[in-house]
Formats: C-alpha cells, sequence, structure tokens
C-alpha cells in the first residue's frame, strides 16, 4: 500500500494508494505539485538498527519543503507542494535559512474532548513556512518574536489565532468543531435534500441523538416536545392501542384532515403506529407553506418525513437492542370508598342504599401485574456496489388495565444496488408488521369509579350480579372478547440514474396494504346477553373486516449544476399519480344456542334471519395527479431563493373545481458571508429566511360533491305492503373546491459564541380560507336541508423559538441544553357569505351531568377556544348557584339569558382552553462513560373545565358516587349541575416527562462493538393547578379543547429497563 500527503487549497491531504500505477496517473493530473510517496511498513523492526528505507521522489519537491513526519510511522511520508502562487507549510525544521536567534515554540492541540489533534496546520500570521502536529497533537515551531500571531486549522475545526510568546511554557491550544458540519447536514425536503445552509423555508431536522430514550408506543413519541410549535396529545394516555393527535401550529380546518401527512420513505400517507424506533433514522417537519406547497392538498396541515435507517457498506454487523417496562398509576382521584359511602349513609348525608359489597370496583379494572417488552435485530453491511439492512421486531406492549395489550411483529429489509458504473441506483424497502390487539379492557373507568361502591360483583351462589342500572364491568372482562387482527405491508422501490452530469432521472413506486379484522362475542349467560330483551341469554357476536389500498407512482427528473463558480441551481420536476380504495363489510347477530357459535359462525345466531341483527358492507375510492416542480437558487453561497409550484387534480371535488394550483416562494441570506461580519467573532453564522406558500385540504370523506343514493325508510303502498323507498341522501354540490391556506413565514437559523449556541426563530402568519362545512340549505329547492359547501376562514399567527446550548464540553464531561418555545393565536375570521350565514360555532360538549351542552362558543373574527358561560357569583343562604348578569349583578340561574346574541346574553367569555405558551426543556449531562437525560415539557396560560368535580362533586345529586371534595370543597352547593367558571381549573402544567441514566462500555472485543445499558423514568411528576386525572390527557388541539374526559385512561408512571448491543 503506497501514500501520498497532499497540501491543497491550504490542507494537507493523505492519500493512500494500492499499485505504482496509481502515482503516474496522479503525476500526470496534477502538474502544479511536487509529489512525493513512502512505503508504509507494516512489519515489526528492529528499532536498534538504522532505518534504510529509501525515498524515491515522483517529482522533484521545492527546495524549501522538507517532509514531514509520516503520521502512519515507517518511512517518512513524501509532501506535495502547490504551485508558486499558495505558500507551502513547511516542518518546523524547514523555516527559511538565515533566522538564527528565533525562539521555538512547544505545545500540543487538543479537540474539544481534549484529546490530541494530529495533523493540525500550524504557521506564522504573515509568513511563509510552517508545521503540522504530530500523531498525539504536539508541535514544535520557531518564532521570530513573541508577538508573532501563530493560527491554527484543520478540517472540521474553527480556526484558531493567538500570540506565540516567547516559549518559556509550552501551549495548549483547544480546538471546537467549526459551523461547517452543522451546516453541511443533510435535511429532507419534499422530493429531495438539501443541506442545512441552503434551506429558505421553515424545516426541523430531529435525529436519533435528539429522539427521546425510553421506549416509545408511537414513532411520534421520540420527537414530542422536540419540534417547536409540534403539539402530540395522548387522549387515551398510556392505551397501548391508542393513536396520539397530531397539530402543527394551531388549526386549520374545520371539517377537513387535522393532522400533518406522513411520508415514510418517500411513501405519502404512510402510518407511523407501524414503526418501530430503532427502524428510524430521522424525522424532518415541513412547518410552513413554503416548503409544505410541494405536497400540494395534502400537506395543509404540515408534513413530517420519516427515513429509516440503511444499510452501508462494510462487513455484516448486528445490532441488538431491548427494553422492559413496568407501569404504576399516577393520579387516582379521591372517590369515596365503600366503607366511607356507608357512614355517609349513616350520618344522612347522602340518600343511597348499602348493597352490601366491600370491593374496590375501580381498582378490580387495574392490571397490576403489568409487563412490556421491546426486541428488535438488525443487521446491515454490503459492498460498494450492494447495501443492505434488514431488521426483524417484537413488541408486547401491555396496558395498565386488564384485557388491554398489543403484540406486534415487523419485518422490515432495506436493499441497494448500484449498476452501469455508479450511474444506476436503485433502492428497495420492504416492510410488514401483524398486531394483535385486545380491545375489551381500557373502558369503563368513569363507571366503576362512580358507581355506588357497595355494588356487589358476584352473588352468593358465585355468579356475576348484575343490576340492569349499570355494567359489571368486571364480569366483562371473563364473558366476552373483543380484538382486532391488523396486518399492514408496504414496498417500494426508487430508481435514480444519471443521465449526464448534473441531471438525473428517477423513478419511485409503492405500494400500500392495510387489513384488519375486528371481532368478539359475548357468552349467553354475559350481562350483554342475560339484559337483552329480545334474545336472553342468546350471546352477542360481531364480525367486520376491512382492507385499503394505496398505490403511488412518481416519475421525476432533477438537475444540479454551478455556472461559473457563483451560481448554483439545483432543480426537480415530477408527476404524481396516488389512487387510494378502501372496503369492508361488517355483521352481528344474537339469539345464539350455545358458546360454540360464535363470531366465526354468525349466520348462526337467530337475530340475522329475523331481520333484527344488521349486516353492511361498501367500497368507494379516490385518485389524486399533480405536476410539480421546484427551483433552489444560490449566489456565491450568500443569496438563496426556492421556487415551488404543484398544480393537482382530486376526485373528491366538484366537477366545477377538481384542479387547483399551489405555488411557493422563500429567500434565504447567509449573513454571514458577508465581509462586514467577518470581525463580529461572536457570531458564527446567521441565515436569514422568509417564504410564502399556499397548500390545500382534501382530507374529507368521498364522494362528498356527489348526489349519494341511500334508503328512505319504508311506506304503505296501496296494495297494502309496506315498501323500501331509496333517495338522494347529500345534495350535490358541483362547486366544491380545496381548502386553500396561505401561509407567511419569517425566520433565522444562528450559532453564536464559538458554536456553543445554535438555534432558530420563526415568526408565522396563516390563513385557511375557504373552509369545508355543512350548512343549512331551504326546501325545496334543495332535497336535502344542509349542503357540503366552502365559505368560512381561518386563521393562525405565532413565534416558535429553537436553541441548542452547550455549557460544559472536555475530556471527560459535557453538559448541553435545549430548548423549545411556542405561542399562538387562532381565530374564526367568518364562517357566513351571501348564500350561507352562520355568526358562531358551538364545541366541546359536556356530556354526562344533564344536558349542559357545549363549553365552548366561537363567534366570527373571534379567537378559537373560549369558553361561553355564566360567571360565577357565589351561593344564596339556601345553597343555590348565582352568577353575574351582563350588568354585573349577581342572580339566580333561572335569571340567567341564555341567547347566543352577543347584545342580549348573560353568559360571557370566561376562559380559553388553548395554551398559550408550550415550552420543553432538555438537560444533557456526559461524564466518562456515564450519560444523563432530563426532559421536561410544560403549557401554560389556559383553562380546563373540571366536569369530574362538576358531576361527582355535588353532594346534593342521587344516584352515584361522590368525589370526597363533594363534602369539604363543594360542601356549599345545593343546587341542580350547572356549567360556570367555578369549575374552570388553571390547565398550567410542568411536567417531568422523562429522566434517562445510561452507561457506555469500552469494550475491546472482537465479538461486541458497543454495549449500552440505560434506565429510564417516564411521566415522573407533573406540576399543575387541575385536580383532575393529567392536564397533558386533555386534548388542547382541535375546535373543542379543554374538556376532560371523566372516564379517561389512567394516567401512569413507568420505568423502564434497556440495552443496545453492537455486534
Amino acid at each position: 500500500m503506497k501514500n501520498i500527503l497532499l497540501r491543497l487549497s491550504g490542507f494537507l491531504c493523505l492519500i493512500l494508494l494500492s499499485s505504482p500505477q496509481l502515482f503516474a496517473n496522479l503525476k500526470s493530473e496534477n502538474k502544479n505539485y511536487s509529489l512525493y510517496y513512502f512505503q508504509q511498513d507494516t512489519t515489526k523492526k528492529d528499532t536498534s538498527k538504522k532505518d534504510t528505507s529509501k525515498k524515491v521522489p515522483v517529482a522533484k519537491p521545492a527546495d524549501s519543503v522538507k517532509a514531514p513526519v509520516n503520521p502512519l510511522g515507517g518511512a517518512s511520508p513524501v509532501i506535495a507542494t502547490p504551485p508558486p502562487t499558495e505558500p507551502a507549510v513547511p516542518t518546523a525544521a524547514a523555516a527559511p535559512a538565515g533566522q538564527a536567534g528565533q525562539n521555538t515554540i512547544t505545545g500540543t492541540v487538543l479537540d474539544e474532548k481534549n484529546i490530541g489533534l494530529p495533523g493540525v496546520g500550524i504557521k506564522v500570521r504573515g509568513k511563509t513556512g510552517g508545521t503540522v502536529t504530530q500523531e498525539n497533537g504536539k508541535f514544535s515551531i520557531k518564532v521570530s518574536s513573541p508577538t508573532d500571531v501563530l493560527e491554527f486549522s484543520y478540517i472540521g475545526y474553527a480556526t484558531r489565532s493567538l500570540p506565540a510568546g516567547n516559549g518559556s511554557t509550552p501551549l495548549s491550544v483547544k480546538l471546537v468543531p467549526s459551523d461547517s458540519q452543522k451546516l453541511d447536514e443533510v435535511v429532507v425536503v419534499g422530493y429531495g435534500t438539501l443541506k442545512t445552509k441552503e434551506v429558505t423555508s421553515s424545516v426541523a431536522h430531529i435525529d436519533t441523538a435528539q429522539f427521546r430514550q425510553g421506549g416509545s408506543r408511537n414513532a411520534l413519541d421520540l420527537i414530542q416536545g422536540k419540534v417547536a410549535g409540534l403539539n402530540i396529545t395522548r387522549g387515551s394516555g398510556s392505551n397501548p392501542n391508542s393513536s396520539p393527535s397530531v397539530q402543527l401550529r394551531g388549526v386549520v380546518s374545520v371539517t377537513g384532515s387535522a393532522s400533518p401527512l406522513f411520508v415514510i420513505d418517500g411513501i405519502p400517507g404512510g402510518n407511523p403506529d407501524l414503526l418501530q424506533q430503532d427502524d428510524i433514522l430521522s424525522v424532518d417537519v415541513l412547518k410552513d407553506g413554503s416548503g409544505a406547497a410541494i405536497y400540494g392538498t395534502s400537506a395543509n396541515a404540515g408534513v413530517i418525513l420519516i427515513t429509516t435507517k440503511k444499510g452501508k457498506p462494510g462487513a455484516p454487523t448486528f445490532n441488538y437492542s431491548a427494553y422492559i417496562r413496568k407501569e404504576f398509576i399516577q393520579n387516582r382521584l379521591d372517590f369515596l370508598t365503600a366503607d366511607e359511602f356507608r357512614a355517609k349513609i349513616a350520618s344522612k348525608q347522602i340518600d343511597a342504599i348499602d348493597r352490601g359489597g366491600d370491593n374496590d370496583l375501580y381498582n378490580l379494572l387495574v392490571n397490576h401485574g403489568n409487563f412490556s417488552q421491546n426486541h428488535n435485530l438488525s443487521l446491515s453491511g454490503g459492498t460498494d456496489k450492494t447495501s443492505y439492512r434488514a431488521s426483524i421486531n417484537y413488541r408486547d406492549l401491555e396496558g395498565i388495565a386488564k384485557e388491554n395489550d398489543r403484540k406486534e411483529y415487523t419485518l422490515r429489509l432495506n436493499v441497494n444496488q448500484k449498476g452501469l458504473d455508479d450511474k444506476l441506483n436503485i433502492q428497495m424497502n420492504l416492510a410488514t408488521n401483524f398486531n394483535n390487539a385486545n380491545l375489551l379492557g381500557g373502558g369503563g373507568w368513569e363507571e366503576e369509579q362512580a358507581k355506588n361502591p357497595t355494588t356487589l360483583i358476584f352473588k352468593p351462589d358465585g355468579s356475576y350480579y348484575f343490576d340492569n342500572q349499570s355494567t359489571n364491568q368486571y364480569a366483562r372482562l371473563f364473558q366476552e372478547t373483543n380484538y382486532r387482527k391488523q396486518q399492514t405491508s408496504s414496498a417500494d422501490v426508487k430508481a435514480d440514474l444519471d443521465i449526464i452530469k448534473g441531471l438525473k432521472a428517477s423513478v419511485f413506486g409503492s405500494v400500500q396494504r392495510n387489513s384488519y379484522i375486528d371481532g368478539g362475542y359475548a357468552l349467553l349467560g354475559s350481562e350483554n346477553s342475560v339484559e337483552n330483551s329480545d334474545y336472553p341469554n342468546g350471546g352477542y357476536a360481531f364480525k367486520s373486516n376491512f382492507l385499503s389500498q394505496a398505490f403511488a407512482l412518481e416519475p421525476t427528473l432533477s438537475y444540479n449544476t454551478v455556472i461559473a463558480k457563483r451560481h448554483s441551481i439545483s432543480a426537480v420536476a415530477g408527476y404524481s399519480y396516488r389512487y387510494y380504495i378502501e372496503e369492508g363489510q361488517d355483521a352481528n347477530n344474537r339469539g345464539f344456542l350455545n358458546d360454540q357459535f360464535n363470531e366465526d359462525n354468525l349466520n348462526q345466531g337467530q337475530a340475522l334471519a329475523d331481520g333484527k341483527a344488521s349486516l353492511g358492507s361498501f367500497k368507494n375510492d379516490n385518485t389524486l395527479i399533480a405536476f410539480f416542480g421546484r427551483i433552489n437558487y444560490a449566489f456565491d453561497g450568500k443569496y438563496l431563493a426556492q421556487f415551488i409550484l404543484r398544480r393537482e387534480g382530486s376526485s373528491r371535488f366538484g366537477d366545477n373545481n377538481k384542479w387547483g394550483s399551489f405555488p411557493a416562494v422563500s429567500l434565504g441570506w447567509n449573513v454571514t458571508e458577508e465581509n462586514f461580519m467577518k470581525n463580529i467573532k461572536w457570531v458564527n453564522y446567521l441565515k436569514l429566511r422568509v417564504g410564502y406558500g399556499v397548500t390545500g385540504n382534501s382530507g374529507f370523506e368521498n364522494n362528498a360533491s356527489r348526489v349519494v343514493l341511500g334508503t328512505g325508510g319504508k311506506y304503505l303502498y296501496p296494495d297494502g305492503s309496506y315498501r323500501e323507498t331509496y333517495g338522494p341522501t347529500r345534495n350535490a354540490n358541483p362547486f366544491l373546491k380545496w381548502e386553500s391556506k396561505r401561509e407567511t413565514n419569517i425566520g433565522a437559523d444562528f450559532t453564536l459564541f464559538g458554536s456553543k449556541l445554535t438555534g432558530s426563530l420563526d415568526l408565522f402568519d396563516r390563513t385557511t380560507k375557504d373552509l369545508l362545512d355543512t350548512y343549512t340549505t331551504p326546501q325545496p329547492p334543495y332535497v336535502q336541508s344542509s349542503i357540503f359547501a366552502n365559505v368560512g376562514t381561518i386563521s393562525s399567527k405565532g413565534i416558535e423559538l429553537a436553541l441548542s446550548y452547550t455549557a460544559v464540553k472536555n475530556k471527560d464531561f459535557t453538559f448541553s441544553m435545549d430548548f423549545t418555545g411556542s405561542t399562538i393565536k387562532n381565530k374564526l375570521d367568518s364562517y357566513s357569505n351571501d348564500i350561507y350565514t352562520v355568526k358562531y360555532k358551538t364545541f366541546g360538549g359536556i356530556g354526562g351531568a344533564g344536558d349542559l351542552g357545549d363549553a365552548i362558543t366561537t363567534y366570527e373574527g373571534e379567537d378559537l377556544g373560549v369558553f361561553w358561560g355564566k360567571k360565577f357569583a357565589g351561593f344564596d343562604a339556601q345553597g343555590k348557584w348565582l352568577f353575574f348578569n351582563r350588568n354585573g349583578q349577581a342572580v339566580h340561574n333561572d335569571q340567567i339569558n341564555y341567547s347566543k346574541d352577543k347584545n342580549l346574553t348573560d353568559l360571557q367569555p370566561i376562559g380559553n382552553a388553548i395554551p398559550k405558551y408550550y415550552a420543553s426543556y432538555t438537560a444533557n449531562f456526559a461524564y466518562k462513560n456515564w450519560d444523563l437525560r432530563v426532559f421536561l415539557r410544560g403549557k401554560f396560560d389556559y383553562q380546563i373545565l373540571n366536569t369530574t368535580a362538576l358531576t361527582y362533586g355535588n353532594p346534593s345529586i342521587k344516584g352515584s358516587n361522590y368525589l370526597s371534595e363533594a363534602f369539604t370543597k363543594y360542601s356549599q352547593i345545593n343546587d341542580t349541575f350547572m356549567y360556570s367558571d367555578y369549575y374552570l381549573e388553571n390547565g398550567t402544567n410542568v411536567k417531568i416527562d422523562e429522566v434517562t441514566l445510561g452507561y457506555n462500555f469500552k469494550l475491546k472485543t472482537k465479538l461486541i462493538r458497543n454495549l449500552r445499558v440505560y434506565a429510564t423514568g417516564q411521566n415522573l411528576a407533573t406540576i399543575t393547578g387541575y385536580s383532575g386525572n393529567d392536564p397533558d390527557f386533555i386534548q388542547d388541539t382541535g375546535l373543542g379543547p379543554g374538556v376532560d374526559n371523566r372516564g379517561a385512561y389512567p394516567s401512569t408512571r413507568s420505568f423502564l429497563f434497556g440495552v443496545n448491543v453492537g455486534f
């Protein structure tokens, strides 16, 4: 093996060559350079003998240049000297002659971890000559004066300058990584990638180092709290069979899709639920319209691009990761126990019957023995031509509820193949997921905690107790089944062909298939069966199946070039075809003879034969096609521009509006590339961005613009028979069109204080027009009383901030922090036009406690999420409610004007259900082999309507159990249920969401490459003014947020132990 050391444009380059012929080729192609080589001897030498290895010049070196120390050992290397216009960098021994009496400066150059850095170039400012550091980072150089300035430079690190001094003390010089590595980080955007420094839109990039460390139930758990403006809420808590709701930058639609588009390895509409955390490489979030416009009508709520791990050339390597998790109920509400309930009966504080039971009904639903586990094994490797990665995952998740679990198996394969002299690259991904979900448990929490706690579970004879007033939820766990068996598969292939320099043709195709079977059965002796009036003791069975398939084909043509060294242009143009089809059937039956005839023998029940059971099926499809293009331009690396246009058509829209255009433009300015910034040392990097883009929303049901026929009921005919009728169930609207969002974004990306602080700041203003909703129509001329139409406008404004700060970084200890923060304001600008008039919309149904209606009223021109209700004024002497009317007078409820006319009503805005501020904070510590991460999240300045207290904190209401506070905090109430600000509580909360402690073993074995063990605690503590279950589980997205769910899945605290091993 031959070695050459080159200095090119200020850098020393060591090149390893395998044959003398390659030396000759290199010499002929680099005639302006003098080249030397050395032969590395890999055999052991007797160091006591003189080295007689002989240097062989390829070309005569400049007289002033001597060879530096060979960094690989053995014979001295040979240096390539640059042409006369570029000064050479000799070693210290090569200083110009005639400079006797110079001071010799010695020292060591260290990297950010205080490890000696070899090959660092050192020279005296304004003079020729110089040296490079040895393998251990040490150096020696002569200077003529103590005031001379030494300059230290190394690839990937910021250049450092400092006075030479008199040499009395060795120098210790520390270099820090430059911004260039971060700025060259690749960010995935629509139909391509860009370097961070080239991005002009608002994009958040999260890689594995930033992911949350605990075992995730969903891919989105990895980035919760990591992206400013991205709100992820788990309304069903830790239920393993639930999915989180996702909202980016507020509400964008009333009836259409409110969730961002997920693109997984280029496949639009992928399901992140089925991804495993160990298979994910990075997540990129296109937050503004100027970046998301290339996805057109699918991108109204933003785009989340998920990239999975791929194979890399090299020897086969195995990676195994696993974790186990245990969960505990964190915050159980304080209801009366059976003994406390009896005592209240005895003291006449409540009017109820002692049924004789003594069970903790709520606790009987809890799976105290829950145990979850996850195992992932991957294999990757390959050659320069063919690389691969395969993984298999087994995940067994058990909820805190009994009969509530999920078992999954996932297989994933990636293969990359190059051909035609590397001009052709083919990438293939295959994935399939099998999961069996037990859906029986997970509900009934409200009923069991609110039920008379003396209610029996069993009769004296040992059979289950049924009372026709409530459901025996404990019995259900043993007498019923409810499950889902699901398989989801996807396959995609992408082929890239380099046609000529800079010009590439690509074609991408994908297929997704999702199928599942839902089924369940209630035994003949179950409560569901026994209490049925038509077929008592006849059992109950149901079964349904669903199949969806999605096909995509997207050919593209891309071109990249640099003109006159200063004009950089990249462009992509393409065509997109997507077809989606779904179908399903469902049926149920009763009246079975025995329990052998279950959901697998539906036809054996009598109800279906008697026409008292249901049977149905459906099938529908939609097609979307588009033409799109994007151009990126950069001048001299300073001034950036991006232009996008997508022209899209959908079968979902009316005949007159099937097509829409979605343009976008964004500009960027790399300010630190300007000469006037060179002397501002504390600003390492600064880029300003501004963008504008239009996106659409097609995320609503198929055939919404068409007449749909359905049954109209049975009518009596003259012959005395009743016959089924059919007719239109929907008014057609051929003018139905896209909702369109117009968004302006202004932002900045920066790196400050020697690269210690990096971050981004974004301000956005977005407006969605032509909102789709159902409006009342006159009859006639319309057949039906409502129509689906484009009318309203909704808007949002906000600020987002993301910061990362490295406070300490040395050989043994590192401390860094990450912070995200955002604020947002949503408004319903209008909901009427000349044809349809709606002055307000109501959301957030209270339910349960009487008919109290909706808690949130949104008027035209006002903010979303506003609680409109009565303002509490106190109680009278009899414990009756008093409220303030519009004149500020305290009156009884029957004197309150409930009109929705703002000029007449006594109702007032009493709170807001949408947090004004969101924030997260991560502290990262590393000491030698140990690492510690602490993650906090918070939501601030909003209110929650505590309907649990409203319903079960009223001691005057009969028929249920009570919160203990009903006889303390709420003891004054002697009146019916009332919705007012009396039950609004401060929702502000700060959550210690995750703490992870890990240890990385330094192993020197051939079998194990790396080994890490860790422990994680999740949802460890919550500081809040809300007295309910968990404020984080209460929906703060959408149009009806802030109303708690009385029967919410319990909030849990979990502890997890995991291991990562590389073989």
